[in-house]
């Protein structure tokens, strides 16, 4: 294959950050691959990869670490990354956890306060799972996977909008340490949007990675940086946690829905189990009779208030490497079906604590010869946290999920991520995933659009959409877009939900990277409006 990645001009570059804005995205359709993720810049990355021989593993991967470089505010190296992957030539799914784990030091009384100081930093496993996911499926050199992201680093990228409002909510952490107002400043000033994005130390420790991998990761100069960083802190985070982490490559959760397979991610990544648990319910729901939830207050009530239980229920549920976990009873429809009727008893809906606050990014990739790869990485966390930063980048306060599952010492976070993959037979129809705490309810309500409607992708994207507890606001409401029909929103509530109205297009409510496969091999895409995103085929 042909390892050089050409090199975007000043003009296209500005071009394609014009696209970084908010609201309706332009369809995609092709047979040759496909990338979508919530940002342009990154998903041309990907599709620059497949362009020049590589394949769908090689495109998420370039868009994921790009996305490290133009999208700080939602992921970082030092966060997390988990990859499922279907091989069309063995028809075999994979899945690797690269989250994070838990230093293996005492952490009590872990509050919420933590997060901002060294004691939110856990072992980041973005780096093990990157690494791990292209050594296994990749074809492309690691040096054209990253040329995109090393080159923005280096060279600047024009600052979109989203990026400078989180700069502007969040600058009295990012800015507290030389290393911060060295990215984000001049001469103390905060920068403006349209300004040149330069983060040199980034650069030199990608360029580092490149060359050294997990060498100058976990065993290196850079563990040492990130090491002395977070303990100054008063975090626990030690050497030994960073030399002892590696990935880990579990068999994928499965379960079925109306007769298509459903693949995703699997505890403590539980996204994915969560999303069938979910579905199992949802299944015995007659939905053709009822109408989508943009059209029918029944099906609101009962898609809201199944994902909130599932979300609630996934509080009980640790790392199965060290904690049991019986997963084929969590996944099985007798146990959804006893749920659902337990569920009658009490028609009122709890939103529980809100979620960890939204920080993630995910990347769907598909190549020419039908492997499809489907990336969740993030900071777990808001940005910039803690205000700390090792080698020119943020140090992720992945600790915020802590919160939710307290791990023992050296288990991973139980993770509210979730790649998935439909199949129609041995087929794969539709792969997704989504950012945000209310990742759940974006994949569930687009997912079964497709699925039991027939509603197209695009379509269904642009459609009101639902979600979590929001981050502010009165505890134990849920939100919900204005744009969904007021008499639809208001009937649901007269059931038990109290929602709290947000913007049409909420950036809280997920960007669903999905894309959709026809029977002749035919990708469909479209960005969701509640980000940057972009689908582009090859």
């Amino acid at each position: 294959m042909n390892d050089r990645v050409q090199r975007l001009s000043d003009e296209e570059r500005r071009r394609l950050l014009e696209s970084a804005h908010f609201g309706r995205k332009a369809p995609a359709s092709g047979k040759k691959g496909m990338v979508i993720c919530s940002h342009p810049l990154a998903t041309r990355a990907g599709v620059d990869v497949l362009k020049a021989g590589g394949n769908a593993a090689d495109a998420a991967l370039a868009a994921s670490i790009c996305q490290t470089v133009v999208e700080p505010h939602m992921t970082g190296i030092t966060g997390v990354l988990s990859m499922l992957h279907f091989d069309a030539a063995t028809g075999e799914t994979t899945y690797v956890n690269g989250s994070a784990a838990r230093p293996a030091a005492a952490l009590e009384r872990f509050r919420l306060a933590d997060v901002a100081t060294g004691r939110g930093v856990a072992v980041p496993g973005f780096w093990a799972g990157f690494e791990a996911a292209h050594a296994r499926h990749g074809q492309a050199s690691r040096q054209a996977v990253m040329a995109a992201a090393i080159g923005y680093a280096r060279d600047g990228f024009e600052i979109h909008p989203f990026l400078w409002g989180e700069m502007f909510t969040e600058y009295a952490k990012a800015g507290r340490t030389p290393q911060g107002r060295e990215i984000f400043a001049r001469n103390n000033v905060m920068l403006r949007p349209g300004d040149l994005l330069v983060q040199e130390r980034a650069a030199d420790t990608l360029t580092a990675l490149l060359e050294e991998g997990s060498d100058f990761f976990y065993r290196g100069a850079f563990a040492k940086e990130l090491v002395d960083v977070v303990q100054a802190a008063g975090g626990v985070l030690t050497l030994e946690d960073m030399e002892r982490y590696e990935a880990r490559w579990q068999p994928p959760a499965e379960g079925s829905y109306r007769g298509y397979k459903v693949l995703g991610s699997p505890p403590p990544d539980h996204g994915g189990s969560h999303l069938i648990e979910i579905l199992n319910m949802v299944e015995l729901l007659d939905l053709q009779k009822l109408g989508p939830p943009t059209d029918s207050a029944e099906t609101l009530f009962h898609m809201a208030r199944i994902a909130n239980q599932v979300y609630l229920d996934g509080f009980r549920q640790h790392d199965p490497a060290t904690h049991e976990l019986p997963l084929e009873l969590i996944l099985s429809k007798d146990y959804a079906r006893m749920r659902l009727e337990l569920m009658q008893m009490d028609q009122k809906v709890d939103a529980g604590p809100a979620p960890p606050p939204a920080g993630s990014n995910h990347v769907t990739a598909v190549d020419a010869d039908g492997n499809i790869a489907t990336v969740l990485h993030s900071c777990m966390s808001l940005p910039w946290s803690n205000g700390l930063f090792a080698g020119g980048v943020t140090v992720v306060a992945a600790g915020a999920h802590y919160l939710r599952v307290m791990p023992g010492p050296g288990d991973r976070i139980s993770a509210y991520v979730c790649p998935n993959i439909v199949f129609d037979g041995e087929r794969p129809i539709l792969a997704s995933g989504s950012p945000s705490g209310s990742l759940l309810q974006n994949i569930l309500h687009n997912t079964t659009n497709m699925l039991d409607f027939g509603i197209p992708i695009g379509e269904s994207i642009d459609r009101p959409s639902f979600g979590g507890a929001p981050y502010t606001g009165p505890q134990g409401t849920l939100l919900i877009e204005v744009d969904l029909d007021e008499q639809v929103r208001t009937a649901a509530a007269e059931r038990g939900i109290a929602w709290s109205v947000v913007s049409p297009w909420n950036w809280e409510l997920g960007s669903f990277e999905g894309i959709f496969l026809d029977a002749d091999g035919t990708a469909h895409a479209r960005g969701d409006p509640r980000r940057n995103a972009m689908a582009l085929a090859v």
